[in-house]
């Protein structure tokens, strides 16, 4: 079965306020190149067999194009993130709208929760890992998981310029994930180390270089470019690495993965082929 993957144009993206370190509107984007770097990942997602899903892209909502933040698909629900920010916050009712129209079922958080999806929850295998402090918070991943039924591990982000969780910890397949360990508090570290067993760590240069916020297609790995560390190491695990540029959305934080959501489950959860 093909992978299922929502995408939203980047019609609209640019740097228009700052709400991480990446962020800077004096380092503005450049649109034609951002959708020719969209358009490439487009490409390579369809030529290893992902069927690609848009929603409409809206005026005044420039991360709209990062999908990953909309919600954390499990089945045929979606918990429906909160964004922290209220320059984000509208995204929302965009996306539930769009998961409603295609058949999912759509939960909200209560009110006063933060949480942002797929950029803060990760399956590998039955164990949601969470993410939290800068964007989702503890209170929140314990509701999701509760929701679900399945184990919980949260871990402490202690670095702003990994804010979200998918920009140090990516799961590959159930029991195995790549991640940069010093983006994690002591306790957070200890705790994916006893949750996961095959750890691939990345050194800081390639961390900073988004390696970690890569999109898995069965045993294919894109990451973004300049990552050559990286992927002779997902060679030795059996994965075939591809890279694609993705500079102008690394330039509000995000790459590969943030521009991604996957609808039919990662690869690394368990419940998908269950």
């Amino acid at each position: 079965m093909a992978a299922r993957i929502l995408m939203c144009r980047p019609d609209h993206f640019g740097i228009e306020y700052e709400i991480n370190p990446w962020m800077s509107r004096r380092r503005a984007a450049d649109r034609r190149r951002a959708m020719q770097q969209w358009q490439r990942l487009v490409e390579l997602l369809g030529s290893l067999g992902a069927s690609i899903e848009l929603i409409e892209p809206v005026a005044g909502l420039p991360d709209m194009v990062f999908t990953a933040n909309a919600g954390l698909v499990y089945k045929d629900r979606v918990l429906l993130s909160r964004f922290r920010y209220d320059v984000r916050q509208p995204e929302a009712e965009q996306f539930a709208r769009w998961f409603r129209e295609h058949g999912f079922q759509v939960v909200e958080l209560p009110e006063g929760h933060y949480f942002e999806g797929a950029g803060d929850a990760l399956f590998c295998g039955e164990t949601l890992i969470g993410g939290y402090l800068f964007r989702s918070d503890v209170r929140s991943h314990h509701w999701v998981a509760e929701q679900l039924g399945c184990p919980l591990v949260v871990a402490e982000l202690i670095n702003p310029y990994f804010y979200h969780l998918d920009t140090c910890f990516c799961p590959l397949r159930p029991g195995c994930a790549v991640w940069y360990p010093e983006a994690f508090d002591r306790y957070g570290r200890l705790a994916i180390e006893q949750a996961v067993p095959e750890l691939i760590e990345v050194n800081q240069e390639e961390a900073y270089r988004f390696a970690c916020n890569s999109v898995v297609v069965g045993e294919h790995v894109i990451t973004p470019t300049g990552c050559p560390r990286l992927h002779r190491t997902l060679r030795l695990y059996g994965f075939e690495p591809h890279e694609v540029e993705l500079t102008e959305f690394q330039k509000a934080g995000g790459s590969a993965k943030c521009l991604t959501l996957r609808l039919d489950g990662e690869d690394a959860a368990a419940w998908r082929t269950a």
